[in-house]
């Protein structure tokens, strides 16, 4: 046989890996391929901190293939061209790929299939793209009966997924780039990158009686707990595989000691599907990457007040959940998910704030920004998307931040100028009278901004705005 081209794109992994699997069966030698695309350079949704991350995981699985007798191929330039230039060099006569659905992806995937020998597997999601569907075949729109139905297929088990393999034959002689270094300094990095740390993680959240997956269901709203599995950014480049992931929940469902453990198990299991929810969204719908799913809302007058807009990214809004996971993005690239539905909220219904800019932002700065959850993310809270929260369910700062963060532990850790204010006055600091704020070491509009709105006034204000193009 002759050689075979494994084109790595977001399946940073050999363990579970259906692209490597195929390459290995297709060809004699594999050549494992990554491909620095121009294109991400001139992305505006292509956030540094990502990037970082992606090259820390080239270098971890570089270093994994080396101890297999392989090694990570690292070229730039336009796929098209690239992929040509390294079957000519090798002799390749197959690539192999994990299929991706975002609409960029497609297209760039499209002109390469009509010139060079591409075979696309599935891998991206735990159930293949388009498996899930409704009896008529159409795609699922509410996510309620879209996990029914993924559940109906039955359990993932871990005896179904694919071996790493022990050995790699590589193809000699291929000239490589290096991998950019763009690491961030360690204190703005929690997330060490690689396929061994994300499997490290999957077995500190899901292994053992009183695994945290156990307690997920009752904890993962607060963002002051270390409640999450953390696996987001691996799951996003595919340091570990969907289908790693959901035999891991299976599993903790089935050892689970009660029903409460086992319902801990079966949410995060949802939280799972939800992602796959919206990668089927995005594959079947790519008109939701640059608008509302529901078009009405297109028409929405937003006031875009860009002084505003900066405010809420640099977390100065005077709403402390809101300002303290501004700043947490801001330096580590990732924020609880209770939290960026309170941002979001409070981008699009408190500031009148198309919800683009914030996707946009979000996409640039976060670790495990991904095209289709994020999206989603955004959609469902600003209630313009599938599956969305009504148009009048607002989010108010003061009473999620009571309700999540009762005692201010996590506002504290990212707001030092309220680390004294005490604990009934940490969501609403304006509440305190001078003698307090004295105390507090805090004065309102001098040490931490008053709020920039009235949260009650702009409920009214952005219901008359959706109500306007909702009637």
């Amino acid at each position: 046989m002759a050689p075979a081209i494994w084109w790595i794109r977001r399946d940073l992994r050999l363990f579970d890996n259906q692209a490597l699997s195929a390459a290995l069966t297709a060809g004699d030698t594999v050549a494992p391929l990554f491909i620095l695309d121009p294109a991400f350079d001139a992305s505006a949704f292509v956030g540094s901190k990502r990037l970082a991350f992606l090259y820390g995981g080239l270098r971890a699985l570089d270093a994994a293939l080396q101890a297999r007798g392989s090694r990570l191929i690292v070229r730039h330039g336009r796929p098209q061209e690239v992929l040509a230039q390294v079957m000519q060099e090798s002799g390749a006569e197959v690539i192999c790929a994990e299929a991706d659905v975002s609409p960029f992806a497609k297209r760039r995937d499209a002109r390469i299939s009509e010139r060079l020998p591409v075979r696309f597997m599935d891998g991206l999601t735990a159930r293949p793209v388009r498996a899930i569907r409704k009896d008529d075949g159409t795609p699922y729109t509410v996510y309620t009966p879209f996990s029914r139905r993924w559940k109906e297929s039955g359990p993932l088990r871990q005896v179904e997924l694919l071996s790493a393999p022990d050995h790699l034959p590589s193809s000699p002689g291929l000239a490589s780039a290096a991998i950019p270094d763009l690491s961030p300094p360690p204190e703005l990095a929690p997330f060490a990158p690689g396929e061994a740390e994300a499997e490290q993680r999957l077995a500190d959240f899901t292994f053992g009686v009183d695994a945290p997956i156990y307690r997920y269901a009752a904890e993962r709203d607060r963002p002051d707990l270390a409640s999450t599995s953390g696996l987001s950014p691996y799951i996003r480049f595919g340091m570990v595989s969907a289908r790693r992931l959901a035999s891991a929940a299976y599993a903790a469902m089935e050892t689970a000691r009660d029903g409460d453990a086992r319902r801990g198990a079966e949410v995060w299991l949802n939280e799972l599907i939800w992602r796959e929810f919206y990668v089927n969204i995005l594959d079947a719908f790519p008109h939701v990457r640059t608008g509302s799913f529901r078009s009405e809302y297109d028409a929405i007058q937003w006031d875009n007040d860009p002084q505003w807009f900066a405010t809420w990214c640099e977390g100065r809004t005077g709403y402390p959940i809101v300002d303290a996971a501004m700043r947490q993005l801001a330096a580590t690239g990732w924020m609880h998910n209770r939290t960026r539905m309170v941002v979001a909220s409070f981008l699009v219904k408190d500031l009148l704030i198309d919800w683009r800019w914030g996707e946009k932002w979000f996409m640039q700065h976060l670790v495990d920004g991904d095209p289709a959850n994020n999206n989603g993310g955004w959609q469902w809270t600003a209630g313009v998307g599938t599956d969305a929260a009504p148009y009048f369910r607002i989010f108010n700062p003061v009473s999620q931040g009571q309700k999540f963060d009762p005692d201010g532990t996590f506002v504290r850790s990212w707001l030092p100028e309220l680390r004294s204010v005490p604990a009934r006055h940490i969501h609403a600091p304006w509440l305190m009278t001078r003698a307090e704020q004295h105390a507090a070491s805090c004065r309102i509009g001098v040490d931490y901004p008053a709020p920039i709105v009235d949260h009650g006034a702009a409920r009214d204000r952005v219901m008359a705005a959706y109500r306007a193009v909702s009637s």
